[in-house]
Formats: C-alpha cells, structure tokens, sequence
C-alpha cells in the first residue's frame, strides 16, 4: 500500500504511543528493546499514551520506567504515523530533550546506551528512522507517514519545518 493512498486527514489510529530521545554532547540516548513491538530493535525510549495522559506526561514515564532516568528540557519536535497492512494503525508523538537526571539502568524492557550522532546503527533500526531521526538531530519539526508490511517499510512521507533553536544547546 502506498503512503499517498490513504485518507491522512480522516485516518484514526488503534493506538498512541511517544518516543524520547534525550540529546547531550553530541549523543544520543538509544535503547534496545527486550519486549513488545520491536523487541530486539534499537530505538528512544518510549511506549503508549495511557487513557488521561497527555503524551508529554506519557514520555517521561516511559523513560523512568524503560531506563531509569529521567529526560530534561522537553520538547515536542514531531508526529509519526504508522499503517500497517494487517490493519494496526499507531500514532507517535516524538519528543527530544536537552539532558536527563537520575542513574541509567537497564531494566527487563530495555538496555540503554550513549551513542554518538554520527555513529547511529540505523542498519539496527526500524526502518523508517534513517528518514526523520535526522530532522530530530538537527532540530526541524516534522510529520511522518508510513505504511508497513510486519517490519518492511513499503512507503512514506515526510513533512518537515526549518530547523529551530533548542534552549541550552
């Protein structure tokens, strides 16, 4: 299925999730998942948006339970959105950080790690990131569209915005 066949305006997802990726000297906190949807993928830290939960309230949470830590100077820098062809629909609102505080850990959901900007293992990534983590990195907005057999990316659309100062950085 094509990215540009589907009704975006009327779609509904069947869930809300978020994403965090905290930033600080020219790395990246990354994590590779031990469960759920992209077990044994790496990716930020992030899960799903819980029934009166605003996403950045969900993000934070989802750091502090999947890690340990928990990400500083919040911003929300994105929307991806994932069709996928057995019919799950999934809605990430996508958040960066300037730091984090408290002590990394690994926990039964994931195994945290630093990874410098230039050194990304995309090629151990869903794969759509390569297409927006980069407008991430270098502070643009964005809206992501993508279709999905399983784990095979088929098509997508990327909305982007100039890239914009993040405070303390």
């Amino acid at each position: 299925m094509d990215v540009n066949q589907i009704d975006w305006a009327t779609w509904q997802p069947t869930e809300l999730a978020n994403l965090c990726f905290v930033q600080r000297d020219g790395q990246v906190l990354l994590i590779r998942k031990k469960r759920g949807l992209g077990a044994g993928k790496i990716n930020g830290p992030g899960g799903r948006i819980e029934k009166g939960e605003t996403a950045e309230a969900s993000a934070i949470r989802e750091v502090q339970e999947e890690i340990g830590v928990t990400p500083t100077g919040l911003h929300h820098v994105g929307e991806l959105h994932f069709h996928f062809l057995d019919g799950y629909k999934l809605r990430v609102a996508v958040f960066a950080a300037d730091n984090c505080e408290g002590e990394l850990r690994e926990t039964d959901e994931a195994t945290p790690c630093w990874v410098q900007e230039s050194e990304i293992p995309y090629h151990e990534m869903w794969q759509d990131d390569p297409h927006w983590l980069p407008l991430l990195l270098g502070r643009s907005c964005f809206r992501g569209y993508f279709t999905f057999d399983v784990e095979k990316l088929l098509s997508f659309r990327i909305d982007h915005e100039r890239p914009h100062p993040m405070p303390g950085r």
